[in-house]
């Protein structure tokens, strides 16, 4: 009895709702809501309450093509769990954000930039090592998050980019290498914190239904890269609607009438999906309290993290940016402070082609200028950002993950009444903190560019028309600057290094130092290659020095070729003496070929392995390499 009195409900506001739809401008709708459940009903209703009508306009009778009409629900469905507040919220959002760009209206109208406070390290010194320090004992209280929804089809590469080797001197890919810099980080946090329980660092990976499968895949089919598979989430950001013109009338997919077009909504999602996963009370009830984001192809960001990390600590920041030195009106976002006059105040990434109107126009006639450093005094986003976990998850409750969102339409004509294409709204993950309040505690950390920022982002062509002197950001320049990071932090470490000589490669002019390339279990900071490294010791510019043990001491080597070890982490190994053969070189290739690899086309170099010293200690114990 109770089961029919149910059902008869249903059955009433069945009718109720089609009923409501009945004196609707969509007779085409009208007629096939037979075929559609109640819940289906209930989104057509909420599209046509948007003035989204013409998405039923060219709807056949029933009977024809139902279970395309059901599929066109069904993606509906998807676009409005998967974005906070519904698909009524994105198209509410997009017209206000639509009818602002049509106006011109200025987003930082009535506010004042200033620059904002941090810590500005100088590698190597007391300070940094310090920072270094407290940073490592702050990671077993962390949890890492990788934005990887991207493919590298900009970078002339069909692969995801997280596989993409970051040197080819060992073929390590991105993935690989942020991996073992997490395991490494936790166990040097692990030694640090004696007596306290150990436990497995958290890393999550962002993904899109162009790089989920991929990244899964290629986690399996390498066991995670010694990552307990229990520590590792994926978290799939959906796409959002695309806009056809100044209404917000979602796009229809020209290809398909029953199919809505849609676009990446950019890696602002990360906060959203780490917001409804329940991952971060999880983590908070685990004791955690440190959130890092950083992005995939950044193959210098984990020599910077403990000094970041112990800087938020130190300072108890509740967000802490990441940064790197910036010349003034260099093409890199600007951290900067802005104070509106109705009292509001935030630090945030200012792009660099906003950031010098705003300050000619709040009373620096000269706008974006170099200071007494030689470098802007707002120093350049990087978008790697350290979150305190307790107020993180304090605002996401307040603004269920949601992140404050632009629109960037390309416009057909100065009258800005058509689209040249549909667009749609975008967010960033370093706009975070716009929502934040005053008394949010903001700052930024910055470090020498060599140290930690060399993103691989840029396809051959694109790269080679940068213009002189400023950044690449390619394949190219990634690799080599892994090897001058290396050399140089040798060099810090009192070993003498060849200066490099130049080279240019895919037409463009690069510093060409010694192969120097570490893994992470050698060396996570500059206190362990300190403690590593003792004597007189000497790399040539030639020369490949390749160190994949964690015990493994240098004292008076002198290296004028290629030398590569290897050892079990119970096998202590010193090398020193002289070591001098034909070694490993770097040899200039047509980007154009294509018998080589993407891989090594996107760099224009390969690596000739001519002849090289190679030992792998299989044993534990103490060993000797003496030249």
């Amino acid at each position: 009895m109770a089961s029919s009195s149910v059902n008869t409900a249903i059955d009433n506001l069945f009718n109720l709702q089609i009923n409501e739809l009945s004196t609707s401008s969509s007779p085409n709708l009208q007629k096939n809501l037979s075929i559609l459940s109640p819940d289906q009903v209930e989104l057509a209703k909420m599209l046509l309450e948007m003035r989204q009508a013409h998405l039923f306009e060219d709807w056949p009778d029933p009977g024809v093509e139902d279970d395309e009409k059901i599929a066109f629900i069904d993606q509906v469905g998807l676009l409005n769990s998967s974005y906070p507040g519904g698909l009524a919220s994105y198209i509410k959002t997009a017209r206000e954000l639509l009818a602002d760009s049509k106006a011109g209206k200025n987003p930082f109208d009535g506010f004042k930039p200033s620059v904002p406070s941090g810590e500005v390290l100088t590698f190597g010194d007391d300070s940094f090592i310090k920072y270094e320090e407290t940073g490592v004992k702050q990671v077993q209280n962390a949890a890492f998050v990788l934005v990887a929804g991207g493919l590298g089809e900009r970078l002339g590469y069909n692969g995801i980019k997280v596989a993409l080797p970051l040197e080819t001197t060992t073929g390590t890919c991105f993935l690989q290498h942020y991996i073992e810099s997490i395991l490494c980080l936790s166990e040097a946090s692990c030694k640090q914190a004696q007596g306290e329980s150990r436990r497995d660092v958290p890393f999550v990976i962002m993904t899109s239904d162009d790089t989920h499968a991929r990244t899964l895949q290629l986690l399996e089919s390498n066991s995670y890269f010694g990552m307990k598979p229990t520590q590792v989430k994926l978290l799939k950001q959906e796409k959002v609607a695309c806009l056809a013109d100044n209404d917000a009338r979602l796009a229809v997919d020209p290809k398909n009438k029953y199919r809505i077009q849609t676009k990446p909504h950019g890696h602002g999602d990360v906060h959203s999906l780490l917001y409804s996963s329940g991952l971060l009370k999880e983590w908070k009830d685990a004791g955690l309290r440190w959130v890092l984001f950083f992005q995939d192809t950044n193959g210098l960001l984990f020599k910077a993290i403990p000094a970041a990390l112990g800087v938020s600590a130190t300072k108890e920041y509740h967000v802490n940016s990441l940064s790197v030195p910036r010349k003034a009106k260099e093409a890199i976002g600007g951290i900067t402070r802005l104070t509106h006059a109705d009292g509001r105040e935030m630090v945030i990434n200012v792009e660099y082609n906003q950031l010098d109107p705003l300050l000619r126009a709040t009373g620096h006639p000269d706008g974006d200028v170099n200071c007494e450093t030689g470098f802007s005094p707002y120093p350049g986003n990087i978008n790697q950002l350290i979150l305190e976990l307790g107020p993180y998850i304090d605002e996401l409750s307040k603004t269920g993950g949601a992140i404050k969102e632009f629109v960037n339409p390309k416009y057909k004509d100065a009258t800005k009444t058509a689209f040249k294409s549909s667009t749609r709204l975008e967010c960033m993950m370093q706009d975070y903190p716009k929502t934040l309040p005053p008394s949010a505690r903001v700052g930024f950390t910055v470090t020498d560019p060599w140290l930690a920022y060399a993103p691989v982002k840029n396809n051959p062509e694109d790269a080679a028309k940068v213009p002189k002197g400023n950044p690449y950001h390619s394949a190219t320049s990634g690799e080599m600057a892994i090897y001058r990071s290396n050399s140089m932090i040798l060099r810090k470490a009192g070993v003498k290094i060849d200066d490099p000589v130049p080279g240019v490669f895919n037409g463009q002019e690069v510093e060409v130092w010694p192969r120097v390339v570490w893994k992470p279990k050698w060396a996570v900071t500059f206190a362990d290659v300190k403690s590593k490294v003792s004597g007189n010791n000497f790399v040539s510019q030639k020369s490949t020095l390749v160190i994949k043990g964690s015990n493994v001491t240098i004292q008076d080597l002198s290296l004028d070729g290629t030398l590569v070890i290897d050892s079990v982490d119970d096998a202590e190994v010193k090398v020193g003496g002289l070591v001098q053969n034909n070694g490993w070189a770097i040899e200039s290739i047509d980007k154009d070929n294509t018998a080589l690899p993407e891989e090594v086309r996107i760099r224009g170099f390969k690596i000739n392995k001519m002849e090289q010293l190679e030992k792998s200690y299989t044993e534990p114990g103490k060993h000797t390499l003496n030249g």
